[in-house]
């Protein structure tokens, strides 16, 4: 089970959202590739980056950031965030990006997520938001009617590297995670799913090692590792014991 240190990037900075609510923020730092080597050296064996700005604008707009950060380490980086074109998920890729996250075009544009999966196998992530079980998009603003396990079965066939499934009520909250229902994904799809949304401490991180054996490829943790109620380095030694499942570049 690998642990995703993310590092969410807004007006070129590190911050984090309460329920991705951006009048809801914290600066974490002014220096998003100097927090992502941080990592690094703590031990991380991925990056999850998140561009704030592409998710409410659309497009990407901290791009550049992140091919810095893609350049600057050694480990692989995945990103989402305002992703609606075949042209971005290429650019990012080129620039050096291991993994690209679909999420709002997954439900707008489902035959570019098919096309990006055929050009890109095994390099595109659904990135799945869900309040309530259904899926929300458009940086989280505008709630739909369609039930995230739908959404995940529409695309099950496709050669996706993981679902991430985040649970939007719990996402920088710190309130644990939605072990229920990431499980019931698991169960209902079948499809390799990372975790997200609510981790706080090591015993989440225990109850998650639970869920290897089902597909639970990785948890991402952001609040947590910054505010120093999770060690890093703990929940990495931990998520080694999760039994099979591990994610390649």
């Amino acid at each position: 089970m690998i642990i995703f240190p993310a590092i969410d990037l807004k007006d070129g900075l590190c911050v984090r959202l309460m329920q991705g609510d951006p009048e809801r923020a914290t600066v974490y730092g002014k220096d998003p590739v100097a927090m992502a080597r941080h990592w690094e050296a703590e031990g991380a064996e991925w990056l999850h980056l998140v561009d704030l700005d592409g998710a409410f604008t659309k497009k990407p707009v901290n791009d550049e950031i992140v091919f810095r950060i893609a350049r600057s380490l050694s480990i692989p980086v995945e990103v989402g965030g305002g992703i609606r074109t075949l042209q971005s998920i290429d650019r990012y890729i080129s620039g050096g990006v291991a993994r690209v996250i679909i999420g709002t075009a997954a439900l707008r544009q489902p035959e570019m997520l098919e096309e990006a999966c055929r050009l890109y196998p095994g390099r595109i992530a659904l990135g799945l938001d869900a309040r309530d079980g259904l899926v929300a998009v458009e940086g989280w603003k505008e709630a739909t009617r369609t039930a995230a396990v739908d959404l995940v079965m529409r695309f099950k066939g496709l050669e996706l590297a993981a679902v991430i499934y985040t649970d939007i009520h719990r996402d920088g909250m710190q309130t644990g995670v939605n072990i229920e229902a990431t499980r019931r994904l698991m169960e209902m799809t079948g499809v390799p799913v990372i975790a997200s949304g609510g981790v706080s401490n090591l015993g989440d991180i225990e109850a998650l090692v639970g869920l290897g054996p089902l597909g639970l490829l990785g948890v991402i943790t952001g609040r947590a590792i910054y505010e120093g109620t999770l060690d890093l380095k703990e929940a990495i030694a931990r998520g080694r014991t999760a039994g099979p499942g591990a994610v390649g570049k």
